[in-house]
């Protein structure tokens, strides 16, 4: 490998202060330090052109490197900034862990507007008020069932963003009826995290479906490669092909769920996503996730995992009015709390090897 093409790459500490992170961030944006990594990053050099790279396992389990370059970023930053309004002196607050993109985006898009975000990541006193702030569902349900300092925060902000995993109807009606002011993103690590707000893509992002039904998307926010497996890029002419399936409804984007989340069970198919979004309607107070146990008799058996109180004969029934008998739930097991896939999506892997380890 030619070196001289090469910078350092050095992992940024989780815990590092929000002033130092933001230095080290300008460094690498400007090319005046290293490129820096961020989660699961085990690679030691980067591309010149590489600013930031940051470690992701997605649904799959394999690590994966993505590689941004500066124009990535701050295209993202800007695009966001502009889509909710953020102006110059906008006040941001950081509620999630300098691991993953969306973190990194938050202080980015405060860069761009001359502030610092708020770190309220490990925060023990009253939230202050803040103009914008970015969370995940799983944040969302427990500031409306249990935290009463970031139900307070988020009520008090301009527009609170809220991605990383499916937000389902009814939680984002309960936010609203609170008097928070929901916007759903919609995106993945591969680009800069939520780059379509609501249905409607960011300037410069275009969305659109494969034949199969995957979305695609395209525009200045695209990472640049895996780093560590380039061969697992999946870019087809500038677009970047997920694994979710969506469709197109008077211009905007609804995203109905992941292509693999689908089971065969008793010889009909049946979608998890589809489970938890309708359980999430007949019962806000839980926290649902639907997963999948091999079986000799159904060949796949539908499995239920919940936090909070429901009870378990109603759910079955329900489902199995909703779905047919395919949908009754043969197992529901109570968690104190569901076994997260970075900042906000479930971990099915998980929850299948605690099933398998009861």
């Amino acid at each position: 490998m030619d070196m001289s093409s090469q910078r350092e790459l050095v992992r940024a500490s989780p815990a590092i202060e929000i002033t130092q992170l933001a230095v080290q961030i300008t460094a690498a944006l400007v090319g005046a330090g290293p490129a820096l990594g961020f989660g699961d990053v085990n690679s030691e050099s980067a591309p010149k052109n590489i600013a930031i790279v940051v470690g992701t396992s997605g649904s799959t389990g394999i690590s994966k490197e993505v590689a941004f370059t500066r124009r990535n970023l701050i295209a993202s930053a800007q695009a966001s900034n502009a889509f909710i309004g953020a102006e110059l002196g906008a006040q941001w607050s950081l509620l999630l862990p300098a691991t993953h993109i969306a973190a990194v985006n938050v202080i980015i898009r405060s860069m761009e507007v001359g502030t610092l975000p708020i770190d309220l990541r490990n925060s023990i006193g009253n939230y202050p008020k803040v103009d914008f702030t970015s969370i995940v569902p799983t944040q969302l349900f427990r500031a409306l069932n249990s935290d009463e300092r970031l139900l307070s925060h988020l009520q008090s902000a301009t527009a609170v963003l809220v991605g990383g995993a499916a937000l389902s109807s009814s939680l984002r009606l309960q936010a609203q009826s609170a008097g928070i002011k929901v916007i759903e993103t919609y995106g993945m690590t591969e680009t800069c995290g939520g780059c379509i707000y609501d249905g409607q893509a960011l300037k410069g992002v275009e969305f659109g479906l494969t034949n199969e039904g995957l979305i695609k998307i395209r525009g200045p926010v695209v990472a640049n490669n895996y780093l560590n497996a380039p061969d697992l890029f999946n870019i087809n002419e500038g677009w970047f092909i997920s694994n979710d399936l969506g469709e197109i409804i008077d211009g905007r984007l609804r995203v109905i769920g992941r292509a693999d989340d689908v089971i065969i069970t008793g010889g009909e198919n049946l979608s998890l996503t589809a489970i938890e979004a309708t359980l999430s309607v007949r019962y806000p107070d839980i926290e649902c996730a639907a997963f999948a146990i091999n079986d000799p008799q159904w060949g796949q058996a539908l499995h239920l995992a919940i936090v909070g109180d429901a009870n378990e004969t109603e759910i079955s029934h329900f489902l199995e009015a909703a779905f047919g008998q395919i949908a009754k739930p043969k197992g529901i097991h109570r968690l104190k709390s569901l076994p997260l896939l970075g900042i906000g999506k479930v971990d099915r892997v998980a929850l299948l090897e605690l099933v398998e380890h009861e």
